[in-house]
């Protein structure tokens, strides 16, 4: 009989699908009503369609995201939103014309003050004036210059007319004959070709206008929703089209032929659909040449850590799921890494009160709280609390204060726990291996494993100078021989020993691992110089006279918030590294996993 083998994937069942082309489109759609069913499809453009399509989507996202802001800062600026909506049909194309609009006459505008401020000095002017004075061969002459330098004798070599004194400086005109110049130490300037008037009269229609379109942006900001189900409603659309491009067409495209993958605790739904719709399907157990869809299921706790695995990748279908084994760690190390249980506590709060009040992220808030609790734990091994000692800040007995770890005891710390999770990674490698691959495979797993603790255990005691019995060197023998013997399938048995024996290479690759966990160490102690340096700057502000409690109060907070938030960063990223390249390798994580991906109305 055989070994039904566990995991952490639910279980999947392929079924394929025989539907004649006219029914097609009827059944996508009831598919997509029942949501359950992962019908094989791509998430790209397949053909131009497809691609107009996601365009829009993506035109559809900006248009929301934009109006949005657009509200927020109307919001914020107290600004007055129209309460009716646009009386149109076609949200995002008024969307478009009407920002289109808006940024055409923004930029009409920014001209139009250009040109006012320029031809304001020069005052009021109609091209009649300039044709009369044409008619009489009269030429004009027009000149800028600062009060200072303005000449008066300039009026007796020849007629100046003064047309303004403005900022400062003094514009005039001279009036020749006869196409004379005249005989002034200035270089003529520019005449504007529009009067001030006119110009201005033209800027203010313009920014009526621009006000108009803004106005109708605002509107538009009580179509958000609408404009999320529409764009909802051409991703269903989309979604369906993708999953009959998918299909396989036979019989001169009279029929199609659909594969799909559900959850096999739901066989029952999906067989109930399919006979109530008299849909020909075939159904058996999905296996990992298909490649099913991944969907996991994990405890509450671990559960909480699956978008942090999937920020690198899905495991195979038949894998064994890693998350409900590197969750305590990425709590731990966060900690770690955070290495203030003042800070903790702040997480725990912040993550329940997300959790109660705002539902949407509740998860997310649990997440925020089981990762202070890690920031409580680990810290506490040094007594860390807002860039102090705990003992600094509370009078302890001597016998409490000695269980302390100082900064090198908190060093071999990082490293031993790092040694730590690579040893269950390997055993975790090795259980696996021998239920899902061979036993060779798993007891090669199970050498290396041993070798790191004993390797661990001989280094620590000469360097502490204790001693363990003798016998425990013998695990040290058999793990060497688990790695000779069962490091090659070869079955020549020289051959097998000779490319084992090659394979305690990978021992330099374990001492990088090893290595790899003293960044733990440095977080912590990065973070906790600069609460330090905080509370060092907030004693001296607490120095100033009268309002020098005020100030320290105001840089604690201030300055222990921007700590926290710029430590969380190195906190989340770092054991991410040590998750899905120290752990996931040790562990033999092969990944490349799809995510379940129902056929359904987002």
């Amino acid at each position: 009989m055989k070994r039904r083998k566990r995991t952490m994937i639910k279980k999947m069942t392929k079924y394929s699908f025989v539907v004649f082309h006219k029914e097609v489109e009827d059944f996508l759609g009831k598919l997509q009503e029942i949501g359950v069913v992962d019908v094989t499809r791509q998430k790209r453009a397949i053909d131009s369609y497809s691609m107009e399509k996601f365009e829009e989507i993506a035109k559809y996202n900006a248009a929301a995201s934009a109006l949005k802001r657009l509200k927020d800062e109307a919001l914020k600026a107290k600004m007055e939103i129209p309460a009716q909506k646009p009386s149109c049909q076609d949200l995002l194309a008024h969307y478009t014309n009407m920002t289109a609009q808006k940024d055409l006459l923004k930029g009409k505008i920014a001209t139009l003050k250009a040109e006012y401020e320029e031809a304001l000095p020069w005052g009021i002017f109609t091209p009649d004036n300039f044709k009369a004075l044409e008619e009489l061969s009269l030429t004009l002459y027009f000149y800028c210059v600062s009060s200072q330098k303005y000449n008066k004798e300039w009026e007796n070599q020849c007629p100046v007319h003064i047309l303004n004194e403005y900022n400062g400086k003094i514009y005039f005109a001279v009036i020749m004959e006869n196409g004379e110049k005249p005989s002034l130490p200035l270089v003529p300037s520019s005449f504007p070709s529009v009067s001030a008037n006119i110009l201005e009269a033209e800027l203010k229609e313009c920014e009526a206008k621009y006000q108009a379109a803004n106005n109708e942006l605002l509107a538009l900001t009580n179509c958000i929703d609408d404009l999320n189900a529409q764009k909802e409603e051409l991703f269903n659309n989309l979604d369906l089209y993708l999953a009959n491009g998918a299909s396989v067409k036979k019989a001169d495209n009279k029929i199609v032929i659909f594969e799909a993958f559900a959850p096999t605790e739901i066989d029952q739904q999906v067989t109930a659909f399919l006979e109530e719709n008299n849909v020909y399907y075939l159904k058996e157990d999905a296996k990992e040449e298909d490649n099913p869809p991944i969907k996991l299921k994990n405890n509450f706790f671990a559960k909480l850590y699956e978008p942090i695995g999937e920020l690198y990748m899905l495991p195979k279908y038949g894998e064994l799921d890693l998350t409900m084994f590197y969750a305590p760690f990425y709590m731990l190390f966060f900690g770690f890494c955070l290495g203030d249980m003042g800070y903790g506590l702040v997480l725990i709060l912040a993550g329940l009160f997300v959790n109660f009040k705002v539902k949407a992220f509740a998860n997310y808030g649990k997440l925020i709280a089981w990762l202070g609790l890690g920031t409580v734990i680990m810290p506490a091994f040094s007594g860390t609390v807002f860039g102090a000692k705990l003992y600094e800040l509370v009078p302890l007995p001597q016998n409490i204060t000695e269980f302390f770890f100082n900064d090198m005891q908190m060093f071999w710390f990082a490293i031993l726990f790092g040694i730590f999770q690579i040893v269950v990674a390997r055993l975790i490698q090795c259980v696996y291996n021998i239920i899902k691959k061979n036993y060779r495979v798993g007891l090669n797993a199970l050498g290396w494993g041993m070798a790191i603790a004993w390797a661990t255990l001989a280094y620590a005691s000469s360097e502490a100078g204790f001693s363990y019995p003798a016998w425990v060197n013998y695990i040290g023998f058999a793990s060497l021989a688990l790695i000779v013997l069962c490091g090659s399938d070869a079955k020549n048995p020289i051959v097998r020993i000779v490319k084992g024996t090659f394979t305690l290479y990978d021992s330099t690759s374990v001492f990088g691992d090893v290595l790899s966990y003293i960044r733990l160490f440095g977080l912590a102690t990065s973070g906790g110089i600069l609460g330090f340096v905080i509370n060092s700057i907030s004693m001296t502000l607490g120095e100033v006279p009268y309002i020098g409690w005020l100030l320290m109060i105001i840089m604690l907070i201030i300055g222990h918030i921007f700590v926290m938030l710029l430590s969380s960063l190195g906190a989340f990223v770092h054991p991410l590294r040590l998750t899905f390249i120290e752990f996931y390798k040790n562990a033999g994580f092969e990944g490349g996993g799809r995510a379940y991906n129902p056929l359904k109305k987002k």
